[in-house]
């Protein structure tokens, strides 16, 4: 019969950026655990996390495993039976070790021979036996982003465990968790309704949590917390400003949540927006309000996790607390305004970004130079705007306020720019090379922003890469990965038309200037490490391995034109009758080329079949087309173009035997020809790469 799972690890304050992770684990591995114990489950398993508690809900659990036939097989019946056919004591002793009959043992034939065989029948035990036995293991093997261990329990877990509700069908399942007997009792609030309490089933569990004023959905609290910042907001006339990632997290930080509204002196506004901003997210959790107008407002709201007795008490404790932190930004902002940002280049000689890499002014002084390399092949026109932006961009770090709010980089350098009358672009650009700062983020809007961005990513790319600190695939601490992908969606979203060969080994011979660098070999690795980041960005958007493989494997240095490539290899693939004719011909093509390194000319005077002269001249006939359609992007064209090869191709192989051994110079000029054919392919693609 089935029956409803509920289980409930209640545990100290779980930070609220664990929590989503958490869950996301916990019903993952429970999941695997009932698929892999034969133990069914139809109506789906459900999550709910509080920062007191870890929710897991099955509502049609079955109570037992499933049966499980298992087949075993024994000793070779020659050794099993004797020559009268009694069975022996190897026979005997194989029955009586699983149970049956020597009259239910088979013989099955092996590519061994023959050999005892037995179907055994194992009933499934009960449902509540096995979860007895892999929960507390389970538990444990939750992932978090760090553990803890307390008393003398060494079972690590990302807070103390004080209960464990453990019910199926309403019994209790026995066992132990980090010390904690399970049993039928849960908590309320801590504050609201901190009793224990006796719990009969699932209906009782949540009537109990609304009942003490808990609300175990983290998405039914997001919805409230949303509601109650608008409701409160209107009580000032304001409009909280939308921040999904904070609503996300002062959701998952209470139990209970409800909000009020307060205040802050308005000389404070002569700040600018965005550390008003981050001092009230950062430290206090606190959401903004503007007006109409989008102005910022002297309000905010918080999100408190009980109700309160006397708002106003509450009110003033909020206001106090912020305050606090809104002097100490305006004392920041103050003696940050004491020097131009510009001064402070010189102070990042007192910065080390990495010991073998220099301080962060060497850093500065490299990726200046690179991105004045790309403002000359794209916008010469911006030197000196993109020289500045990259010269200011890093300046921010040594400022008072970015060391009190990190998150505040690049946007406290855009504000002092503004500051100091710097160009707009100039001061966009110093906030924007930050951008893409995470998988799926907007990306730069301007040129400028976009090459000191590009910039300053590749010269921390080859740098750590000449000195050996490629990423793993346990660690990535200079976020390599995601700074390739950046300068992949960059260059992809510009469509400039950059060669990414000759922009690495730009910055690595500027690198050589300061580190020594083997340089051959990591221009190799950089490349291989771009090409394998732009493959799996490909895969993660839906395209086939193999389709991906053949247009990299063929060019790799145009970013811009490598999605294009790839569309119109796919539409060649399904709209051209010729694709797997052609992909086989060209194989044919390559198998032939493995061993032949030398480059060989072609005399068409040493043409003795038709078969030559008729692909030769195809051959010729085609070929400025398809580099001029290339040229214009239109490669779907050149591929129907291409497709005119594999008719003549075909006839040469049937016509003339290309390694004649006989002639060594009609061989070299067969061969040839198949080369001219093959580079004109891989101009487009490698349709080798095709499993086919």
């Amino acid at each position: 019969m089935p029956a409803e799972l509920l289980i409930e690890i209640g545990t100290e304050e779980i930070p609220s950026d664990y929590l989503e992770n958490g869950l996301r684990e916990l019903k993952r591995l429970t999941e695997t655990c009932l698929k892999e114990n034969r133990i069914h489950q139809s109506g789906g398993l459900n999550v709910y996390g509080t920062p007191r508690r870890l929710v897991l809900i099955g509502k049609e659990i079955a109570d037992r495993q499933e049966d499980m036939v298992q087949e075993v097989t024994g000793p070779p019946k020659k050794a099993a039976y004797d020559q009268e056919g009694n069975p022996t004591k190897a026979a005997l002793g194989f029955a009586k070790k699983h149970g049956v009959s020597v009259d239910d043992l088979q013989s099955v034939e092996t590519p061994k021979g023959e050999y005892l065989h037995v179907k055994l029948k194992i009933p499934g035990r009960p449902t509540s036996e096995i979860l007895t036995e892999i929960f507390p293991k389970l538990i444990t093997d939750i992932p978090w982003p760090k553990s803890m261990r307390w008393g003398d329990i060494g079972v690590p877990f990302v807070r103390p465990i004080h209960w464990v509700l453990a019910l199926l069908g309403g019994e209790v399942i026995p066992m132990d968790a980090a010390g904690v007997r399970s049993g039928n009792k849960t908590r309320g609030h801590r504050f609201m309704a901190p009793r224990a309490m006796e719990i009969k089933d699932l209906q009782d569990y949540l009537q109990k949590m609304k009942e003490s004023s808990v609300i175990i959905d983290q998405a039914e609290r997001r919805i409230l917390v949303q509601k109650e910042v608008i409701k409160k907001a209107k009580t000032v006339s304001g409009i909280p400003m939308e921040d999904p990632e904070l609503l996300t997290k002062v959701a998952n930080l209470a139990e209970f949540p409800s909000a009020v509204c307060g205040g802050f002196d308005k000389a404070f506004l002569d700040l600018p927006d965005p550390v008003l901003i981050t001092a009230m997210k950062e430290h206090q959790k606190y959401f903004a309000i503007k007006d109409k107008d989008g102005r910022l407002m002297p309000n905010f709201v918080a999100i408190n996790n009980t109700k309160a007795r006397d708002e106003s008490i509450v009110r003033k404790g909020h206001e106090r607390v912020l305050r606090a932190r809104l002097n100490d930004a305006d004392f920041f902002f103050k003696e940050d305004r004491k020097r131009p940002l510009e001064d402070r280049l010189e102070d990042l000689k007192g910065v080390i970004y990495q010991a073998e890499l220099g301080t962060s002014f060497a850093k500065v002084e490299r990726f200046v130079k690179l991105a004045e390399y790309l403002a000359g092949q794209i916008v010469p026109e911006k030197t000196d705007d993109i020289r500045l932006a990259a010269r200011l961009c890093k300046c921010d770090l040594v400022t008072e306020m970015v060391m009190e709010f990190p998150t505040l980089q690049g946007v406290m350098g855009r504000e002092y720019a503004r500051l100091d009358n710097h160009p707009e672009e100039v001061c966009l650009a110093i906030h924007e090379h930050y951008l893409p700062a995470r998988a799926g983020d907007e990306l730069p809007t301007s040129p400028t922003g976009t090459i000191v961005g590009l910039s300053d990513r590749m010269d921390t790319i080859t740098g750590c890469f000449a000195i050996q600190l490629e990423p793993t695939g346990a660690a990535d601490p200079f976020a390599l990965r995601r700074h390739a992908l950046a300068i992949i969606r960059i260059l992809e979203d510009m469509e400039w038309e950059i060669s990414l060969q000759e922009f690495i080994s730009r910055s690595l011979d500027i690198l050589g200037q300061d580190v020594e660098v083997d340089r051959g070999q990591v221009l190799n690795k950089v490349l291989g490490f771009f090409r394998e980041r732009y493959k799996n960005m490909m895969l993660g958007s839906g395209y086939e391995s193999d389709l991906i493989e053949a247009v990299v494997s063929a060019e790799f240095d145009r970013i811009s034109q490598l999605r294009i490539r790839i569309d119109q290899l796919r539409r060649f693939m399904t709209e051209s009758g010729d694709f797997e004719s052609l992909a086989l011909t060209f194989k044919r093509v390559t198998n032939i080329l493995k061993k032949q390194e030398e480059v060989l000319t072609v005399d068409p005077g040493l043409f003795k079949d038709p078969c030559e002269s008729v692909l030769w001249d195809t051959y010729e006939g085609i070929k400025d087309d398809v580099y001029g359609l290339m040229k214009k992007r239109e490669y779907l064209e050149a591929l129907n173009l291409l497709a005119r090869l594999r008719k003549p191709v075909d006839d040469f192989f049937d016509g003339v035997e290309v390694l004649i051994k006989e002639s060594p110079e009609l061989r070299d000029n067969r061969v040839g020809i198949l080369q001219n054919i093959t580079r004109l392919f891989l101009s487009l693609a490698d349709l080798s790469k095709f499993s086919i």
